[in-house]
């Protein structure tokens, strides 16, 4: 196995587009803060709810059934300790707020190894076995990393939906899947040196496919092969590792590289370096 010294940083998750009220607080005191000029806006208490609307091109705060101006058409909502909550779930990290073209948009600023967490328990059950556990964190570290910026015209990196990846955020974080991401911290998939994006789907009905007859793009790594989940009905495009295929061959003792390396042909694993942006 070979390791490469690559970069690394936080991921911003986009959790609501284009709303005209959201609700979002903190679990203790935090507050909200202009980013242009880094000076504090309001003081929240811990567990109580803040409603914000787009208020022109700004956004507005609800205090005491009364809206006032915040000042800016961005806040940024940093807690002092413990989670920020939108769409009634707790997140790590800290939420940017934005008003684009009169709407909110809604951001999860959060560590890539936090945001992993998030996502293996909602990508895949908790019962599952560890080592598709692990394979999981890998594929969905990898996918995310090398799509960086992919709607950045929206003001985030990836969506919280299986449409990118579903993210339920510390809400949905379980002891099992945060071993299992805690076990391949800051492992990735690289094929000629550069991070893949690791696609799967839940089952690929017995075989996977090319990605070429799936997206007309052949990518070398992902070429169809047995998915080992012919007892499942297919659900989603097919292409990479079949999740069921994954806990499967976990359950008949390969582990989550012998996994990876069957489903991605090619592909070698490297370590991201945290410190790269501090």
């Amino acid at each position: 196995m070979i390791f490469f010294q690559l970069p690394c940083h936080a991921i911003k998750i986009g959790l609501i587009d284009s709303a005209d009220r959201v609700i979002v607080g903190t679990s203790n005191k935090g507050v909200f803060i202009n980013p242009l000029t880094n000076k504090s806006i309001y003081n929240t208490v811990g567990m109580k709810a803040y409603e914000l609307k787009a208020y022109k091109s700004g956004i507005g705060i609800k205090i005491d059934n009364k809206y006032y101006d915040m000042g800016s058409s961005s806040v940024v909502l940093r807690p002092e300790s413990g989670f920020v909550s939108a769409k009634n779930r707790w997140y790590r990290g800290l939420l940017m707020i934005y008003n684009l073209n009169g709407k909110l948009v809604v951001v999860n600023k959060v560590d890539i190894e936090d945001y992993i967490r998030g996502v293996v328990p909602s990508e895949m059950p908790a019962s599952w076995n560890i080592e598709a556990h692990k394979a999981q964190a890998i594929a969905a570290r990898s996918y995310a990393l090398a799509n960086l910026g992919k709607r950045a015209a929206r003001g985030y990196d990836l969506k919280d939906t299986p449409e990118d990846q579903a993210y339920g955020g510390a809400s949905a974080e379980k002891e099992r899947t945060n071993k299992a991401v805690d076990d391949t911290k800051e492992v990735v998939l690289i094929y000629d040196l550069k991070i893949i994006p690791a696609y799967y789907s839940a089952s690929a009905g017995g075989k996977t496919k090319n990605s070429g007859d799936v997206w007309m793009q052949n990518l070398p790594y992902l070429q169809s092969v047995p998915s080992y989940d012919d007892n499942i009905k297919k659900n989603g495009h097919g292409v990479g590792m079949s999740q069921h295929g994954a806990n499967n061959l976990a359950k008949s003792g390969y582990n989550s590289y012998q996994i990876l390396q069957y489903f991605y042909k090619g592909v070698k694993f490297a370590k991201i370096n945290p410190d790269y942006f501090k």
